[in-house]
């Protein structure tokens, strides 16, 4: 009923720059918080940034200490999308990306928490 579609993963030189994407779709009445995670090989999935549902002034955002000041955890709830805007990457920044969603569907109006697929990014040495 709800579907998670991830993009913008890919190769990159060290201090490049990606844009990750997820894009929910189904029977959505609102998104909730959103955030991404990152596994990498050997390693436990970890939080990298999340985002609140938000009121005035946007929602409140949350960043893993390796990443702050170089990621940038936004939201469009008009398309029910989150990115993840990532500068500055680091060779230890590579991993499989996911995005987190907690939404709010119809008809039941229960909420529900859906994983994407898992986009990959490598940050060569």
């Amino acid at each position: 009923q709800v579907q998670l579609v991830e993009s913008g993963g890919g190769l990159v030189q060290p201090g490049g720059s990606l844009r990750l994407s997820c894009v929910a779709s189904g029977s959505i009445f609102r998104l909730n918080a959103m955030g991404w995670y990152r596994q990498a090989p050997g390693k436990q999935r970890e939080l990298v940034a999340a985002i609140t549902e938000g009121g005035t002034g946007g929602g409140i955002t949350n960043y893993a200490d390796s990443v702050k000041g170089r990621f940038t955890i936004s939201r469009d709830n008009a398309k029910n999308a989150v990115y993840l805007q990532m500068d500055s990457l680091k060779p230890e920044d590579t991993a499989v990306y996911y995005c987190n969603v907690a939404v709010i569907t119809r008809p039941k109006y229960s909420t529900e928490l859906y994983w994407g697929q898992g986009t990959q990014v490598t940050v060569s040495s």
